[in-house]
């Protein structure tokens, strides 16, 4: 790829400068570092599978309407 050394340094420099670098700095040099995962509260699972049927089902429909119409237009004329 063109530029990978710079693009490489360049994300170094941005994780270095990030909270996870800090923290991986802050551990002893040893111990293996895990990112903490954020809790869910109660209503996050229902709100996250709401928002995926809103954003994947109009794109779905759209496809299965185009490749209907494709066909329509194929087989019947």
């Amino acid at each position: 790829m063109l530029f990978q050394k710079k693009i490489d340094r360049a994300m170094e420099k941005l994780h270095e400068d990030s909270d996870a670098g800090r923290a991986e700095r802050e551990h002893a040099p040893g111990e293996v570092y895990e990112q903490e995962k954020p809790e869910l509260e109660k209503g996050d699972f229902l709100a996250m599978t709401i928002a995926a049927i809103i954003t994947i089902l109009p794109v779905a429909l759209l496809v299965l309407l185009g490749m209907a119409v494709i066909m329509y237009f194929t087989i019947v004329h």
